[in-house]
């Protein structure tokens, strides 16, 4: 990759924020802090709990981390860019922010599938839940969907480190891979195509997993008494809630990077951005763990244990 092109990328729309920068690095500050707070506290609940060691709580932990990780790769960048004076990042910078970017959104996207599993079989096949998700099954979905996310988006950020640059402006708050292809001087079509042909394998099967999964469990349901419907329906609502905010976020993103949107405040479009790296990880935490009434129970007793509530409240 020649980098001589370009040393440094420009971020425009940080120029809309000069005026209350300072308020905003307190709201990014504010939001990244609950982010990780929430997150640090579900999975040291599990952690500290066997009794909470199922399934669907080692999945939402694998989430807790994942945007942990999402959270930390992303925003701190984007306060220090704020209150700079150039409002510019290094092109290497660059090119690592689309790295750790894409991983998380591909991290997370897996994640939610193997939750659709996980209450596919919970559901499905009840009696034999615990024998079909052994704890040695969940270590080879989680390292399977690890392992998946870093071989199909290392397929399609190789082509990205072929690139070099002639343009030196990203109209994005961060670095996307799009943005990245947008400033390339770099034309050599079988970049494009090959693009084209990996970037379904970083979506589809997930899709699949997912709309294969509640398509079971609708039709298992549909032969349930109803209040057999309710109890499995409100096993669900955590994960379906949890994969359309990342679903809305996503679509914000692809809206946002690959559509003009002249007719929306800077601002609106600055928000609507960071939709995806901010809203799910302060959440999620909530939906499975003050959402989910025995992970609330531990962690009352936990901040009862460290004299952070009264007693009485715990019981």
């Amino acid at each position: 990759m020649d980098n001589a092109t370009a040393v440094t990328f420009k971020m425009t729309p940080y120029e809309s924020m000069d005026k209350y920068k300072h308020g905003m690095f307190c709201v990014f500050f504010l939001l990244y802090l609950t982010a990780i707070v929430l997150n640090s506290l579900f999975i040291s609940v599990i952690h500290l709990n066997p009794e909470l060691h199922q399934p669907m709580n080692v999945f939402a932990c694998m989430l807790s981390i994942n945007e942990i990780y999402g959270s930390t790769a992303l925003l701190p960048a984007v306060m220090v860019i704020l209150m700079s004076n150039t409002r510019e990042i290094s092109v290497k910078w660059c090119i690592a922010q689309v790295y750790f970017l894409h991983t998380y959104a591909g991290g997370e996207f897996c994640v939610l599938a193997l939750m659709g599993y996980d209450r596919y079989v919970a559901i499905c096949y009840p009696l034999h839940y615990h024998s079909k998700m052994s704890k040695s099954k969940i270590c080879k979905l989680i390292a399977l969907a690890g392992l998946y996310t870093l071989i199909v988006f290392g397929c399609y950020y190789s082509l990205t480190l072929q690139l070099s640059f002639c343009g030196k402006v990203i109209a994005k708050l961060y670095c996307v891979n799009m943005e990245l292809v947008k400033t390339s001087c770099s034309t050599a079509p079988y970049i494009s195509i090959v693009g084209l042909v990996i970037l379904p394998f970083f979506i589809v099967p997930q899709l699949v997993m997912i709309l294969f999964s509640y398509a079971k469990i609708a039709k298992v349901c549909s032969k349930l008494t109803k209040e057999a419907q309710i109890k499995a329906v409100k096993t669900c609502i955590p994960h379906l809630l949890s994969l359309l905010n990342y679903s809305i976020g996503s679509l914000f993103e692809i809206i946002h990077t690959r559509f003009e949107m002249n007719r929306v405040s800077v601002e609106a479009r600055s928000f609507l951005s960071l939709y995806f790296i901010i809203i799910p990880p302060i959440l999620n935490p909530v939906l499975y763990g003050i959402g989910t009434q025995i992970v609330r129970v531990y962690m009352l007793k936990l901040f009862v244990k460290y004299k952070i509530l009264p007693k009485k409240l715990a019981v």
